[in-house]
């Protein structure tokens, strides 16, 4: 019925694609009443000033304004100016491609970069769809761990993990789902890993850069790109997560100014833009974009719901990480089945990400976007699923103390 390739990319998502059907089954379970934290989605009304951003540009002022459009020049121009103002790196407009979300700035990255059998190294916890993107452009990931102390790059494993197939490496911070900002000196000792590998096979090695939780930073601590560390680089960004607008899709693929090549890159990203199926976004989104670019969900309260979480379920029992960065929490698993304690959350009404479907096993997360009201549903369920798990833990001990 499908493609071989089409199979393989399937089997690759299968352990997420089949954790989408257990939610759906949970969500229509718990009805209203569950407190859903399994993924990154909005339970508080929008900003009240997305809606208006887009309603001042659905009138159309001109003949042509909702005509094709590919990276508008307005667009790329804008972006262009933010990004020198955070970074203090000079962005041209001409490195800017617009794209749908940083999935589509990621999908045309790759694209583009990849031939059939090219390594693209992830560094786990990844992002569920790392692999199926690559896999989707003919590439094979290379999976390299995080270091278990830290959560950060553990760099030694990914030098080691460098070979003359090589391509390109991904590198997500604020981290999606440790919360681990990787800091600069980190990313000055990869970029020189790269840098030396590049030369000497022959090719550079590119680094992408999904930034897509760079401006939801909590406790005053600031972001560098690893952009300003490394020529070779890719900016990804989305606006979906800053404004917790997922379904309205509008991101960019940015290219280090000092990107060798960068013109004929620039040209080549463009055409499989066009050939991945128009793969702009809207015209209302990109007239959007400038006014869309000064809002941010409420960090502050994203922060208050960070604390409140942490001292709460610290005090139940829960060995819980505290994030710097994105909208998550990660918290281990007082069984070693992940997949089995958040099911026992479940029966209580509480939705979490198993880790093991993020590649950590042992752990779950959870998503601060939930309500404050869901929130304080959930902590009674929290302790009682706690006390229900290490009741099995004891079981299991007595059982196996006895039969053994």
């Amino acid at each position: 019925m499908t493609s071989r390739q089409s199979a393989q990319d399937q089997a690759i998502i299968a352990p997420i694609w089949e954790y989408f059907g257990r939610y759906a089954a949970d969500q229509q379970r718990v009805g209203a009443s569950g407190c859903d934290f399994a993924f990154g989605t909005p339970h508080d009304m929008p900003i009240p000033q997305f809606g208006e951003g887009l309603r001042a540009c659905a009138t159309p002022q001109t003949a042509d304004w909702f005509a094709y459009k590919m990276s508008e020049e307005a667009s790329q121009r804008h972006v262009a100016e933010v990004l020198r103002w955070h970074y203090q790196v000079p962005f041209a407009p001409e490195d800017v491609c617009m794209t749908n979300g940083a999935a589509g700035a990621l999908s045309l990255a790759l694209t583009t970069l990849l031939d059939s059998g090219d390594e693209v190294i992830i560094n786990l916890p990844p992002w569920f769809f790392y692999e199926g993107y690559i896999a989707a452009a003919y590439g094979v990931a290379v999976k390299v761990p995080i270091r278990a102390d830290t959560f950060d790059l553990d760099l030694a494993a990914i030098a080691a993990a460098i070979t003359p197939r090589t391509r390109a490496i991904i590198v997500n911070s604020p981290n999606n789902p440790t919360g681990k900002i990787y800091p600069a000196e980190t990313l000055r000792r990869l970029a020189a890993i790269l840098a030396e590998a590049g030369e000497r096979g022959g090719r550079p090695i590119y680094l992408i850069s999904d930034e897509a939780y760079s401006r939801l930073l909590f406790d005053g601590r600031e972001f560098m790109t690893p952009t300003a560390f490394y020529p070779s680089s890719l900016l990804v960004y989305t606006y979906g997560k800053t404004l917790l607008t997922p379904g309205q899709r509008l991101g960019y693929l940015a290219l280090s100014p000092a990107m060798p090549g960068r013109e004929a890159l620039c040209q080549s990203l463009a055409v499989t833009q066009v050939l991945q199926g128009w793969a702009f976004p809207s015209a209302l989104m990109q007239y959007a974009m400038p006014d869309l670019e000064q809002l941010c969900i409420d960090l502050a309260d994203l922060q208050g719901k960070r604390d409140w979480l942490v001292r709460e379920l610290r005090a139940i029992g829960y060995e819980v990480t505290v994030p710097a960065g994105t909208f998550y929490l990660l918290a281990r698993s007082p069984i070693p089945d992940d997949i089995t304690f958040t099911s026992l959350l479940a029966e209580h009404a509480i939705l979490c990400l198993p880790g093991s479907v993020a590649e950590i096993p042992g752990y779950f997360r959870i998503s601060l976007t939930a309500s404050r009201a869901m929130i304080a549903r959930a902590l009674p369920g929290f302790a009682r699923a706690l006390s229900r798990a290490t009741s099995i833990v004891a079981w299991t001990a007595d059982r196996s103390a006895h039969t053994g």
